[in-house]
């Protein structure tokens, strides 16, 4: 588990200085200046910076605590960027060393591998002598042959190679190291009170309308063990996402200690809404996941909690008890080994008639004047939830769902029915609207349907009300493949034939302002701003989905998202790895390349180290990891020159070659970095460089991040993870495969109908703000409603960057609009952080870090939390 330190580090960027002041330091004094210089080039060297006050902090703790807090300071942000680890490729010459014919190396490994004898001349040069066994795969490698100088691993098997082996040799001075481009600049600034600043993390945390992803709720864990240790005055009383809930509850429980648990319990019967969060309590407060997706062996609840527990759940409607309870069977059932709900049926019955209707209780075997006619009486008394069926053998109650209810009237095609019982239920509404919109099959809105999102939309949650927005809005159009992204522990993607008919254009206008409406009703309810500050590249940044299976990552990048790369630059991918003791294994990065109309023009991976000549230069196959050092694998990538040889697009993929789930390593993760695509290059790992990295994790053994755009110079973020039965171990036999998911989730991200960030940025301000400045090449452009002009049209004309009412020409952007927000109250919606207004105050996103952070008077938001007005 991360500490608090390094939470805080990576998410607000925040640093603390514990040393009091010395007396007589500061930054002037010469050994201070100099640590200090030193402690800033280092920093810079990550893309690191210190603000003002962070940097007079650590200058007036003196000589030797600046020491301590710089190295501290260094080693966080080194494991932040994965540069705390050992990173030599097969090759230490990478990429000059790598050889050009990898066929022609793989016969003579082949060759020396099959027929080297001991104490026999080489076979390969006939030289005498100079043939040794390797540590620790004992191969017969001749030295004359295989350069010790160059080579990590055994040049046959490609096995790490022990370090103290006499077969390695020091590498001599190679080319001098490149002057590596840097990503954006993060600025660190001086942090005040872990406490207060924990508090405010995970109130954000707390506040997020869509699933946390398992590095926020790694965060959640750290957070709460620091945020108020006082007490619970910091948890609020709605916690809008149920797994969220259920983590925070389930870590007080088991982790905070008598008082706490005492706290959290007696909140339990106003907090717990739903037989699910029952559940998901149950397996949080077992180490287990809110999602109940894994189920983990649950702990014993003491009889108290139980008693409680199953309180609550007596106190809920039975029919929508018995549903909750049948919508997890397999986790219901296993709490039910814990919870003991027939030992208290007397005094909690309706939970007793739930779990007997789960799991299918004969109650002609409970016994009579018990258990068996006291369900019986319950039942009796709920004959809209259970029916009780009588057969020649068993007597069971069986339950009566309303999803049942649902199917049954569009299976008859009954749907005034249909919409009737949807109206019960806002959010499901929502979801089947698509199938309701074809079943209805009109030209316009049915009036019954109408109705029932006029009355439904203010109840439906801000997930399925953008989710069905996002999905309408392009049902004019005819669509060749759907995509989906079935819920578990990391993400898959699925595309099946798109055999649904286009829905009618005015109809689909018609249901979007709808749904639009509501959200912008939503917003303008939330406190306002005098000035929005908008950047239209947050059109290439998706809305948030499935964060719950997002990657742990350098960058919080929307699956979905157009991520720019440098132009002009080489892109480095690199993974790491380090495997397990006493288990061997070998992951594999590649990439496969492919034209306009994505047939495959080649592959770079461990079969064919360089493609089109320089164009793609894999750093050789590492085929195991032992710690401490582990294994690391590049591959550079010439986008310029990748598309000179016929390529459009490349798609990287990571593969455990021997099977391991990436779960099972103890550490693994990948990413890229930009590098001058002239000059020399060498095999070192520059921090400072990358742009990205992310955690390899899950019960995944294939992975394919992203799908890069050689022509355009942009990568979109995808972030999935291929079912290992695919047999994917070499993208030379599964390039077809990996064309097929590129083209599907390129044409599913860039059709244009998915909802963006921009779309979100731009309602905010049309509902919120007094005046809109949105960023352009030449200048700012300035948007104000007019007489007459509705917030909906309004939204509109700026989402459309329509006609401005004003235009203020500049040369430097960002300068105008920091001017023009300066002392203001602002909303900041950026890609790049380099928009920083003095003495503002409101709220920032945005997506890479840049001077907007030293803004000590703004709050930073996540690209979920752009969603938390919408509640």
């Amino acid at each position: 588990m991360p500490t608090l330190h390094a939470v805080l580090l990576r998410r607000a960027r925040t640093v603390y200085v514990d040393h009091e002041p010395a007396t007589g330091s500061a930054p002037s004094e010469p050994r201070v200046a100099a640590g200090l210089a030193a402690l800033e080039a280092e920093l810079m060297d990550r893309g690191h910076a210190l603000t003002g006050p962070l940097r007079a902090a650590l200058g007036a703790a003196g000589a030797g605590a600046l020491a301590d807090s710089g190295r501290s300071l260094l080693r966080a942000v080194d494991a932040q960027l994965g540069a705390d680890r050992t990173h030599m490729p097969l090759f230490q010459g990478f990429p000059h060393s790598v050889p050009d014919d990898t066929f022609a190396l793989y016969v003579d490994r082949v060759f020396a591998l099959l027929l080297q004898e001991p104490e026999q001349p080489c076979v390969l040069c006939a030289e005498v002598g100079s043939v040794r066994p390797v540590s620790p795969c004992a191969h017969l490698v001749c030295g004359r042959c295989w350069d010790g100088a160059d080579y990590t691993g055994c040049p046959l098997c490609h096995r790490r190679i022990d370090r103290t082996d006499p077969f390695l040799r020091p590498a001599g001075d190679g080319p001098a190291a490149p002057a590596a481009a840097r990503g954006p600049l993060r600025l660190l600034v001086l942090g005040t009170s872990r406490t207060a600043d924990a508090a405010a993390e995970l109130a954000g945390l707390l506040a997020r309308r869509t699933p946390l992803s398992p590095q926020d709720r790694e965060d959640v864990r750290v957070l709460v063990a620091h945020a108020a240790p006082g007490g619970l005055g910091w948890l609020p009383d709605d916690v809008p996402v149920r797994e969220t809930k259920a983590l925070v509850l389930g870590t007080l429980l088991r982790e905070g200690g008598p008082v706490t648990a005492s706290a959290v319990r007696h909140r339990l019967p106003a907090t717990l809404t739903t037989a699910t969060d029952v559940l998901r309590l149950l397996y949080a407060h077992s180490g287990g996941e809110g999602d109940l997706l894994e189920l983990p062996r649950l702990r014993s609840v003491p009889r108290a909690l139980r008693r409680e527990l199953l309180a609550v759940l007596d106190a809920f409607d039975v029919s929508s008890l018995v549903e909750d309870l049948l919508r997890h069977p397999r986790a219901a059932k296993r709490a039910a080994e814990v919870l003991h709900p027939f030992e208290g049926h007397a005094r909690h019955p309706r939970a007793a008639l739930a779990f007997a209707a789960l799991r299918g209780t004969d109650v002609s075997e409970c016994g009579a004047g018990s258990l068996g006619e006291a369900l019986l009486r319950t039942a009796a008394e709920h004959p809209h939830a259970v029916v009780v069926r009588k057969g020649t053998s068993a007597v069971r109650i069986v339950a009566r769902t309303w999803g049942a209810r649902v199917e049954e009237a569009l299976r008859t095609g009954d749907l005034g029915a249909a919409t009737a019982l949807l109206r019960q239920r806002p959010g499901e509404l929502v979801r089947r609207l698509d199938h309701l919109l074809r079943r209805y099959g009109s030209e316009a809105l049915p009036p019954e349907l109408a109705e029932a999102l006029e009355r439904g939309l203010p109840e439906v949650g801000p997930g399925p009300l953008l989710s069905a927005l996002g999905e309408l809005r392009g049902r004019h159009l005819r669509s060749p493949r759907r995509v989906f992204f079935p819920r578990g522990q990391v993400a898959h993607a699925y595309a099946v034939p798109d055999e649904r008919a286009p829905l009618p254009a005015p109809l689909v206008a018609r249901v979007c302002a709808l749904l639009e409406a509501e959200v912008l009703r939503r917003l303008g309810g939330a406190s306002g701003y005098e000035l929005a500050v908008l950047d239209p590249a947050l059109a290439r940044l998706a809305v948030p989905f499935a964060e719950r299976t997002a990657a742990a990552s350098l960058v919080s990048v929307p699956r979905g998202s157009e991520l720019p790369l440098p132009e002009g630059w080489l892109l480095r991918l690199f993974l790491h790895w380090v495997e397990p003791e006493g288990t061997r294994v070998d992951l594999d990065l590649s990439v496969a390349f492919f034209d306009d109309d994505w047939n495959r023009v080649g592959h770079c991976d461990y079969t064919t180290l360089r493609h089109s000549g320089d164009a793609a230069v894999h750093s050789g196959d590492l085929t195991s990891a032992p710690a401490p050092l582990g294994a690391t694998e590049y591959v550079d990538l010439d986008l310029a020159a990748l598309m000179a040889g016929g390529a459009r697009f490349a798609v990287p993929v990571v593969f455990s070659f021997d099977n391991i789930p990436f779960e099972e390593l103890p550490d693994a993760f990948a990413g890229f970095m930009a590098l001058p695509d002239s000059g020399a290059r060498d095999s070192a790992y520059h921090p400072g460089a990358v742009r990205q990295r992310f955690d390899l994790s899950g019960q995944s053994r294939i992975c394919v991040p992203m799908v890069i755009d050689l022509a355009d110079c942009r990568a979109l973020w995808t972030d999935v993870h291929l079912p290992s039965d695919t047999g994917l171990h070499s993208v030379g036999r599964h390039g077809g495969g990996l064309g097929r998911l590129g083209r599907e989730l390129w044409d599913c991200f860039t059709g244009g109908s998915r909802l963006t960030l921009w779309d979100v940025a731009c309602w905010h301000a049309a509902a919120r703000a007094g005046e809109s400045a949105v960023l352009r090449p030449d200048g700012l452009w300035f948007y104000r409603r007019r007489e007459g002009e509705d917030t909906a049209a309004f939204a509109a004309r700026l989402r459309g960057l329509l006609e401005p009412d004003r235009r203020e020409e500049a040369e430097d952007t960002a300068a105008a609009a920091a001017r023009a927000a300066e002392g203001r109250h602002v909303f900041l919606a950026l890609v790049d952080g380099d928009v920083c207004p003095r003495e503002a105050t409101g709220a920032v996103y945005r997506l890479f870090p840049g001077a907007v952070d030293a803004c000590t008077g703004t709050a930073r938001v996540t690209a979920g939390g752009l969603l938390a007005d919408l509640a």
